[in-house]
């Protein structure tokens, strides 16, 4: 079993940072019961490694890290090649495999680099980005602020838009510190806390439905 292998079996068995928007109703495509019946061991989660868009973003992973580092030298930037694990200290079921670390040199505070990369096919799709991190994805950085305990997030998303064949690209970058999103982490660790109960006792929570 390779590290990647690895990664997806341990993450069967915790909870991690796709998951938490799922929690609280945000992930577009699976809802909280659907993760509750993968993580009883219900139903088997879809590999979706296998996709195009997936692959695009994981190859492109390694270059968008080397062009953050070039764009911003006042970090040090580390990226995550071996697939290390991180767990809550004091709730070891809260796990998250980073994109990459950062070390503000200045300071020597600690971050954690995210890496997303869409294809913009509607302009509805792009205006979720405007001055603002969809929600899916913010429930899921703001959720490796609470395993990590570090300082801040960035995150680097690479918009892609093709029309006639021409291939327009869209680089974004937000940074979030730890204390301007307290109340938000706290609210998070409540309510994974609360459903990884659901999971110990095998109770199938209530179904939460994501805004409209």
């Amino acid at each position: 079993m390779d590290a990647y292998e690895q990664w997806l079996s341990n993450r069967r068995n915790a909870l991690g940072g796709s998951d938490a928007a799922a929690i609280l109703g945000l992930n577009p495509y699976k809802s909280n019961t659907d993760l509750w019946k993968e993580k009883t061991g219900r139903i088997v989660p879809e590999d979706i490694g296998y996709k195009p868009y997936v692959k695009y973003g994981k190859e492109a992973e390694q270059y968008l890290t080397a062009l953050f580092a070039l764009d911003f030298p006042e970090y040090e930037v580390k990226g995550n090649d071996d697939y290390t694990v991180y767990h809550h200290p004091k709730y070891p079921f809260l796990a998250g495999t980073l994109d990459g670390e950062l070390i503000e040199k200045e300071t020597e505070r600690k971050g954690i680099l995210e890496i997303k990369t869409t294809s913009i096919l509607q302009s509805m799709q792009r205006e979720k980005w405007n001055d603002q991190i969809p929600g899916n994805y913010y429930t899921q950085v703001i959720h490796y602020l609470l395993v990590t305990g570090w300082d801040f997030v960035v995150l680097k998303a690479q918009l892609k838009t093709v029309y006639d064949g021409d291939v327009r690209l869209n680089t974004r970058h937000y940074h979030i510190e730890r204390t301007e999103v307290q109340e938000d982490l706290d609210y998070l660790l409540e309510q994974e806390i609360r459903f990884w109960d659901y999971v110990v006792k095998d109770k199938q929570p209530n179904l939460v439905l994501p805004p409209i």
